[in-house]
Formats: structure tokens, C-alpha cells, sequence
């Protein structure tokens, strides 16, 4: 709904600029009051480019997020953006090798169908 209302008459490019700063100072905040900043020399060079790539993914899906948002009617663009959970957990099973419990397949079997009742 912020989203929605904040990108009207906004390029969906520079909101997103916006949006990602505004998480930027957010996170870096919690890094400081939390004390954890001294942990960034000891991550290693594979999770440095996990992290970066999932930034980049991130990055990537915001950045269609907003311009769908910005084009389509936010009830069919939000459910949609959550068919995410369902390819993570695919994702998971077929990469990390992670159980795919009946619990998970009826919950993205339910994501799914109410995904498609919703947009369609």
C-alpha cells in the first residue's frame, strides 16, 4: 500500500533508488547498535559473493516490483510477488537439498491456487 501510493507520479527506478537507501541507513543502523560491525572481517570470500548476488537479486526484484506496481493494480501485482515463497522453497529442495515436507507442498499447492484465484 506505501509502495503504491508513494510511487504515483514517481519514476519507478528513482523510487526504488529511494526505498533501498532508506534500507540502507536502516540496516547500517542495526549493524551499529547491535554491535555486530566487527564481524565484517571475518566473512568469508564465498559469502561475500552470496551476499552480493542475493543483493543483486534483490536489487533486481525490487526494481520490477515497483515498476509493476507503478502499472498494475496492486491487488494482482502483490500476490503475485509472493508466488516468491514457493519458488524459494522449490529452490531450496532442488539446491540446498532441503526436505520438502507434505506441510510445504500443501502450503505452496494453497499459495498457488489462492495466487491464480486472485489475479485471474
Amino acid at each position: 500500500m506505501l509502495a503504491k501510493i508513494g510511487i504515483e507520479g514517481v519514476n519507478s527506478t528513482l523510487a526504488t533508488a529511494i526505498r533501498t537507501m532508506v534500507v540502507l541507513v536502516m540496516a547500517w543502523i542495526m549493524v551499529f547498535v547491535s554491535g555486530t560491525y566487527s564481524g565484517i572481517t571475518d566473512i568469508s570470500r564465498k559469502s561475500w559473493i552470496f551476499i552480493i548476488l542475493s543483493g543483486l537479486a534483490t536489487g533486481g526484484s525490487w526494481l520490477c516490483y515497483y515498476k509493476a506496481l507503478q502499472v498494475g493494480e496492486a491487488s494482482k501485482v502483490v500476490p503475485i510477488d509472493k508466488m516468491s515463497v514457493v519458488l524459494a522453497l522449490i529452490l531450496a529442495f532442488i539446491f540446498l537439498h532441503e526436505q520438502f515436507t507434505w506441510k510445504s507442498a500443501i502450503g505452496s499447492i494453497l499459495i498457488t491456487v489462492g495466487t491464480l484465484f486472485m489475479v485471474l
